[in-house]
C-alpha cells in the first residue's frame, strides 16, 4: 500500500505514514495501490485501474455520528438520512410511524432493532472499513 499524501510505501495496517505523518488514505495525490501520481478529484488510477480510496476527506461521514444515530434514532431511519440513503430512510420512517400505529408499536420495535444492529455494526468497523463500505460503496442495509 502507498500513502495517498506523499506516495511512499506503507504497511497495510499502518495508522499513520512515517514519512509525512498523515493517515495513509487521507491524501489525494497518489494511488494507494501503485503509488502513481493522481489528480485531486480522480476516481480511478490511470496507471493500475484501481478505484482510489479516500478516508475522511471532504464530505466524509463520521462512523460515530452514524452509529449513535442508528442506536438512538434508528427506528426513524435518521442514520440512513445522515449517510445519504433517502429511500431506505423513508422506508424505515414510514414503517415506524404507519406500521407502528397499525400494529400497536410492533413494527416500530422491529425498526428500532434494525437501527440498533446497524449502529453497532457502524461503530465496530474501522474508520477505513466504514468509509469504504457505507460511504464509498453505499451499502444501504446491514
Amino acid at each position: 500500500m502507498f500513502c495517498r499524501n506523499c506516495g511512499k510505501e506503507v504497511p497495510e495496517n499502518a495508522e499513520v505514514c512515517v514519512n509525512c505523518g498523515m493517515k495513509p488514505l487521507m491524501g489525494k495525490k497518489f494511488c494507494q495501490n501503485c503509488g502513481a501520481e493522481t489528480k485531486e478529484n480522480q476516481e480511478v488510477c490511470t496507471k493500475c485501474g484501481v478505484k482510489l480510496k479516500s478516508s475522511m476527506g471532504k464530505g466524509a461521514k463520521s462512523k460515530l455520528v452514524a452509529g449513535l444515530l442508528g442506536i438512538f434514532l434508528g427506528y426513524l431511519g435518521i442514520h440512513k438520512f445522515y449517510l445519504g440513503y433517502p429511500v431506505p430512510a423513508v422506508i424505515m420512517l414510514l414503517l415506524s410511524i404507519i406500521g407502528g400505529f397499525l400494529t400497536f408499536g410492533a413494527v416500530t420495535g422491529i425498526m428500532g432493532l434494525i437501527g440498533l444492529i446497524e449502529g453497532i455494526l457502524y461503530l465496530t468497523k474501522s474508520d477505513e472499513d466504514f468509509d469504504d463500505i457505507y460511504v464509498q460503496n453505499q451499502k444501504k442495509w446491514f
